[in-house]
Order: structure tokens, then C-alpha cells, then sequence
């Protein structure tokens, strides 16, 4: 380690701080690689400043990588900036959130100059690997979140997003770092040379990549066998509760619905129309006949029976009048309680409607967001609640659900999600394996939620980005119902057929069959990618004992 680097450095100082300026380019170019600009070529330049870093003999300037985390921090608070919108509270778990994932950068840095100036590793080689292990990282730690990853800047580029299908969205960052880093060995640091030899690995990955894309994006289309209507109003969320505004919100989804009926339910009927998370805002009610009463419930046991019997029987009520008055199936989004002996519980669900009104069956969502839909250690301390805006926690699902969908060409068989769900590929490949064992193996994906807390703003893209690398990862179609958008129909290719509108009122009608190809990505998982972050343990491993035995012989 240098000598310089333990000195302090005064914080004013940091923007004109050499490795700021060079890990801050290639976070400005990565950012504007993703939504909003979503200029998507600056994806393949933008690790380019980086891998320039990490080849040099020494960092540059004092305390660099305090200056690299910075340029981390700042990238993070602008491509996430969407986390304040909700309510003024969220605003603490934006600046967390990019506290936190600013680390990973000058992480990346370190571990790949362990690699490449102690373990004599390329570049070409280091980077990519280093990268992808932390890329997986992240998608664990603290409940884990991908979105805004490398390889999501290039989720147009339908031939090259392929490889997910074998090694998940993390072998599309793989490769995009993997070019970057043959671009930055070409350039010259120091009293070093051009290099051209870098070019071959270069085009040798690049056509191997696209020749795969092109081989299983070469099959027919599918048959379709349902016709699907996705219900997209346009409604700015809060966290007030407002009674009035939840009969607007269902009135205005009822409406969407019926016309939807009207204009795509001839002359072939909608075999399922779906409203996004927590959309029917009747709540869904499971009564024990020993239920405890709630604390401060102003009702004795037999009125409190009574009156949660009749909500009970109003809301499903309610959504048997809904599906016979469409003559369609319906999956709603829905909040649902639970009364028993131990208390209330409360989950975020989805319900499975017949077109005679019957309950088929409800999915209660698996993987909560925190501090979005439960306050950690909040059952034991309730007062931490005072500090956000959730008034009761959730409870996780215990099971994902699979229900089928008939039609006059067939039956079909579709899994929901919910939310964020589908923002991390090892919840959706759980999901699918643990119902592929049951023999309920889903033909298509469904997600929904509800994204007006983000007021129309890059969330959506970013959010959307996330399905198109679960449906080439499982080779299955996926559907979105979003309140506020973007609703959208993505085939098995990641291909968006349709899409809604931002943050207005639309209705995308999906024609979907089962997909007739298999996943690589379902059978092994993150394996590949598990076997980078091995290596970035190693590494830091490597690294540590380095450090340690210079600084015995100093001392």
C-alpha cells in the first residue's frame, strides 16, 4: 500500500481527487447508460476509466479509494434517486441504500488489483470475474436488489441477452465488462504501449455470444393458447390511507376492465384479465372461529366475528360479481388478513378468480421489500414503526402458487409474483423449481404491482428491465399489470411485444403460449456465477494476508 494513502484527505478536495475523476467518468458514462437517458452503447465504455485504474502501479492522489467510493455514492444516489418519492421517510433509505452499495466499487477495484498486480492475473480476466461475483453479492445482502446492473444497459439487444438462459443476467454483465476490460487493455497507462491482441478475445466472446443468441432465437413462435388482458390505470400512490380514494381506485380499474371486455372480447373472448398489486381494494379476509381479537378492537369476540364474517363475505362477494359481470377469469391484486388465535396477520397477495365467481386459489407474496413491507424486529419493538410510514408489518408466503387458465385452444398454466419479486432471478427460479416438483411447472409468468409510489420515473424502466432477463432466464412469457406502468407483454426471446403507457391509462392484450425450449438457467442456477464470488473471497483473502505480512515487516 502507499505511503500517501495514509494520509487524510479534506473532503472538499475529493472532486479534483485523480482516481474520483477516473472511477466518477466511469460512473457518469454507466448512468447514462440506464434509464433515464438509456443511451445504452456508453454500457461497453463505461467500466473502460475503471479497468484503467485497476492496471496502473499505483492508485493515484491520497485516500483513493475513499475517492472511489464517492464516485460509487453519487452514481448510486442519481440512478436511484426514485427511493425518496414515496414518502419523505424513504428519502433516509435512499442515502442508505447508496451508502451501502457505493462500497462495491472500490471493492471491485481492490480485489481485481489483488488479482492483477500480485497474483499476475489479466485484466481481460480479473474484471469480469470480479464483477460478476459481486454483481451476485448484491443480489443477495440485505435482501438483495440487481436493478441498475451492468448488463441490464443492454436488455435491447435481444441476440446477446441469450446467454441468460444458461448463466441468469449475470453472464450479460460478464460479457460487457469482459469487452471493457480488452478496450482498456488496449489503451496505454504509463510509459506502456497500444495493444492490439486485445481485439481477438474481444470479437472471439462477442461472436460466440451472438451466434448462441442467434441459434435459440432461430426456433418458431409458440402457439398461443390464452388471451390475457393486463388492466393499467394511472394512479400516484401515497401512504395516506384515504377510504374514498380506494372506491375511486377500484371504481376506475372495474371501468378499465369493462372496456377492455368491449374492445378485445370479440369476437374472441379474454380468457384473463389481471389488476395490478393491491388493486382490488376490498381486503380479502380468513377468519379461525377461535380468533383473537385485536388490541384496542372496540368489539366483544361475537361482534368481532360477526363484523369480520360479513367483510369477509362482502369481498368475495365483490369479486364473484366482478367476474361474472366481465365473463372472464380474473387475478387480482389484493391485501389480505388472517385471523387466529395468535393475532392478525397480514399478507400481500393475489387471487385467482373463475368467470362463475369462485376463489380458486391465492398467492401471498414470498420475498417482502424492507422497510417497504415489514420494519425488521418491529414484532418485538412495535415503537420502530414511528420512524416509518407502515403502520403493520407483513407476513411472507410460505409457497408459490400456479393456476390454470382455460381457453378454447387449451389450458394454460400461470405463476404470479408480486412486486420485487422479479427483480432477483433466484426468487423466480425458487419459485418455478419448488412448482416444477409439485408437477405444476408454470408456461407463463405473471407479476404484479404497483409502481405509482415512483410518480412515473425511471423506477419503471429499471423495473421492466428486471422481467425481460427473467423471461430469457426461465424461457418463459412474462406479464406485468402495473399500476402507473409500465404494463407489458415480453416473450420468451425478452422481447417486448407490448407495453403500456407512462403513467397513464392503458390495456396490453397478451397472446401467449408455453415456450417449447428449456433453461440451462433453471437446472444449475448461480453456480457459474457463485464460482466468481468464490473467487473474490480468495481474493480478499489474498489481499489481507499481502497487507499483513508488509505491514510485520514494517513494524
Amino acid at each position: 500500500m502507499d505511503a500517501s494513502r495514509c494520509h487524510s484527505i479534506h473532503p472538499s478536495s475529493l472532486i479534483l481527487h485523480p482516481s474520483f475523476c477516473w472511477a466518477a467518468a466511469g460512473a457518469v458514462l454507466l448512468w447514462a447508460a440506464l434509464p433515464p437517458a438509456d443511451l445504452w452503447p456508453l454500457g461497453w465504455l463505461a467500466p473502460v476509466p475503471w479497468i484503467l485504474l485497476i492496471r496502473r502501479n499505483d492508485l493515484p492522489g491520497r485516500r483513493p479509494y475513499r475517492a472511489t467510493w464517492l464516485a460509487g455514492f453519487l452514481f448510486w444516489m442519481a440512478a436511484m434517486h426514485w427511493l425518496r418519492l414515496p414518502h419523505w421517510a424513504t428519502s433516509f433509505g435512499w442515502v442508505a441504500l447508496s451508502l451501502y452499495q457505493a462500497f462495491y466499487l472500490p471493492v471491485f477495484v481492490g480485489l481485481s488489483r489483488v488479482a492483477v498486480h500480485r497474483l499476475r492475473v489479466s485484466a481481460i480476466v480479473a474484471a469480469p470475474v470480479v464483477w460478476t461475483g459481486l454483481e451476485l453479492a448484491r443480489a443477495h445482502l440485505l435482501t438483495g436488489i440487481t436493478m441498475a446492473s451492468l448488463g441490464h444497459t443492454q436488455y435491447r439487444w435481444i441476440g446477446l441477452i441469450q446467454i441468460s438462459d444458461l448463466v441468469g443476467a449475470y453472464g450479460v454483465s460478464f460479457v460487457v465488462m469482459f469487452a471493457a476490460a480488452c478496450l482498456g487493455r488496449m489503451l496505454p497507462t504509463g510509459s506502456g504501449r497500444w495493444a492490439a491482441w486485445p481485439a481477438l478475445p474481444l470479437a472471439g466472446m462477442l461472436a460466440a455470444v451472438l451466434g448462441y443468441g442467434y441459434w435459440r432465437t432461430s426456433v418458431p413462435p409458440s402457439t398461443a393458447l390464452a388471451r390475457i388482458a393486463l388492466i393499467q390505470e394511472s394512479i400516484d400512490i401515497s401512504f395516506k390511507a384515504d377510504p374514498q380514494m380506494s372506491d375511486e381506485i377500484h371504481r376506475r380499474y372495474r371501468e378499465l376492465s369493462e372496456e377492455a371486455v368491449r374492445q378485445y372480447g370479440t369476437p374472441r373472448k379474454l380468457d384473463l384479465i389481471v389488476w395490478p398489486e393491491t388493486m382490488f381494494r376490498h381486503t380479502l379476509i380468513d377468519l379461525e372461529p377461535n380468533a383473537r381479537v385485536p388490541e384496542n378492537c372496540p368489539y366483544s369476540k361475537e361482534e368481532f366475528q360477526l363484523a369480520m364474517a360479513w367483510e369477509s363475505a362482502r369481498s368475495l362477494g365483490e369479486m364473484a360479481g366482478t367476474a361474472r359481470q366481465l365473463g372472464t377469469s380474473l387475478l387480482l391484486g389484493v391485501d389480505r388478513v388472517h385471523y387466529g388465535p395468535e393475532g392478525s396477520r397480514h399478507f400481500n397477495s393475489a387471487a385467482m378468480v373463475s368467470a362463475s365467481g369462485k376463489l380458486v386459489g391465492r398467492y401471498d407474496k414470498m420475498h417482502l421489500v424492507l422497510f417497504g413491507e415489514y420494519v425488521p424486529l418491529a414484532q418485538y419493538w412495535p415503537w420502530l414503526r414511528r420512524f416509518t410510514p407502515l403502520e403493520v408489518n407483513n407476513t411472507p408466503g410460505v409457497r408459490p402458487a400456479a393456476f390454470d387458465v382455460a381457453s378454447p385452444a387449451g389450458s394454460l398454466r400461470i405463476s404470479p409474483s408480486i412486486c420485487y419479486e422479479n427483480v432477483l432471478p433466484q426468487v423466480i427460479r425458487r419459485q418455478i423449481r419448488l412448482l416444477a416438483h409439485e408437477g405444476r411447472e408454470p408456461d407463463v409468468l405473471v407479476n404484479l404491482t404497483n409502481d405509482g409510489w415512483f410518480w412515473g420515473s425511471s423506477e419503471l424502466d429499471m423495473h421492466l428491465v428486471c422481467a425481460v432477463f427473467r423471461a430469457v432466464e426461465c424461457r418463459k412469457p412474462f406479464l406485468i399489470a402495473a399500476n402507473t406502468g409500465f404494463s407489458a407483454w415480453i416473450d420468451g426471446d425478452g422481447r417486448i411485444c407490448d407495453r403500456g403507457p407512462r403513467r397513464e391509462k392503458g390495456i396490453v392484450v397478451a397472446e401467449v403460449g408455453p415456450d417449447p425450449r428449456s433453461s440451462w438457467y433453471l437446472r444449475i442456477g448461480d453456480w457459474p456465477a457463485g464460482c466468481c464470488l468464490a473467487v473474490c473471497v480468495i481474493l480478499a483473502g489474498a489481499g489481507w494476508r499481502t497487507r499483513r505480512s508488509r505491514a510485520g515487516r514494517k513494524s
